[in-house]
């Protein structure tokens, strides 16, 4: 569980608008106009650096003390509905979405690039290997963060370089192996900052990597409820079998609590079905984790990310013993 300690946001607002910075800072923001889920509390301050100059030097005159939290474009996020105390940084496009061939199977992208469009620039150069990104909604930064993969392809069989900032804005080059990647997640230090990657797939012909994306649209469209509000896979696929499935037999599929439900066309996905909170959907990962353990005696882990505070007398205890 991620925990804050609240600041005195006036008066650091007060102080980062003084210091020279060129990007935006806000403060009160409401993060269901930023997560996908269309759930959440407010944001107590939101930055949004012009640059990686400009993020290095708010990094390194921000006080320790204040706690700092990385969010994405909001695709696999969940925000409680108390908000985040602190800073919330968000990468804009502008600075951080560039995406271009440096040779004929690399691609230098930032870390604000979503998915597709990094999947229509390996297209456009004639790479090839980048196909899978089309069917993951989400972005880069969150990409490298989480390991994100699709249809038997991942993250990590991409990088070769990842460039970030640490905590005090120094800038550090990270080779695939300081990555530590496994199944959905990195060990790279979660205080770093991805600000881009130097990603390597192979020389290929356009019409052949067309195909290969629009079957991966097709499946999606398909199988996936890509017109709902919702945040993209709930669970990591347990070893040995799909965690849709297992919550299926679970007979979980079309479970609802309050506005949040479990899709009925798959399972491993949760929906806002017009006025779920962050405690709706939450508590309905949580019922569905102990049926599935009660059923199968398999412990579902999360992959959505859930940030922020609980509202008063809305504290959910993970429901089979540990909280991931």
């Amino acid at each position: 569980m991620i925990s804050f300690q609240p600041v005195d946001s006036k008066a650091l607002l007060k102080q980062l608008a003084l210091s020279g910075l060129r990007g935006r800072i806000m403060s009160d923001v409401d993060m269901s106009k930023i997560t996908w889920f269309r759930t959440g509390g407010p944001a107590e301050l939101l930055y949004q650096p012009a640059d990686e100059k400009d993020l290095a030097y708010f990094l390194k005159n921000l006080p320790e003390k204040i706690p700092v939290l990385v969010v994405g474009i909001g695709s696999n996020l969940l925000v409680r509905d108390g908000g985040i105390p602190g800073i919330v940084i968000q990468l804009p496009v502008k600075g951080f979405g560039d995406v271009h061939a440096v040779s004929e199977d690399m691609l230098l992208a930032g870390a604000a690039v979503s998915d597709k469009r990094l999947a229509a620039a390996a297209l456009k150069a004639g790479i090839a290997g980048f196909h899978f990104y089309h069917g993951i909604p989400g972005g880069l930064g969150g990409a490298l963060r989480m390991n994100s993969g699709a249809n038997g392809v991942e993250t990590s069989q991409r990088v070769i370089e990842v460039y970030g900032l640490d905590r005090r804005g120094n800038r550090r080059i990270l080779s695939y192996r300081d990555m530590q990647y496994s199944y959905r997640q990195a060990g790279a230090s979660e205080d770093l900052i991805f600000i881009s990657a130097l990603l390597k797939g192979q020389k290929g012909e356009p019409d052949a990597i067309r195909k290969a994306m629009d079957d991966v649209q097709s499946h999606r469209e398909t199988a996936q409820p890509v017109h709902e509000k919702t945040g993209g896979s709930t669970f990591r696929n347990p070893e040995g079998t799909s965690a849709w499935k297992v919550i299926d037999d679970a007979g979980c599929r079309g479970l609802a609590i309050g506005g949040a439900q479990i899709s009925d066309m798959h399972c491993n996905f949760m929906i806002n079905t017009g006025n779920a909170t962050g405690y709706d959907l939450e508590l309905l990962g949580e019922i569905v984790r102990k049926r599935v353990f009660t059923h199968s005696d398999i412990k579902l882990h999360w992959e959505i990310r859930r940030i922020g505070q609980f509202l008063p007398g809305k504290t959910i205890i993970p429901a089979i013993g540990f909280d991931d």
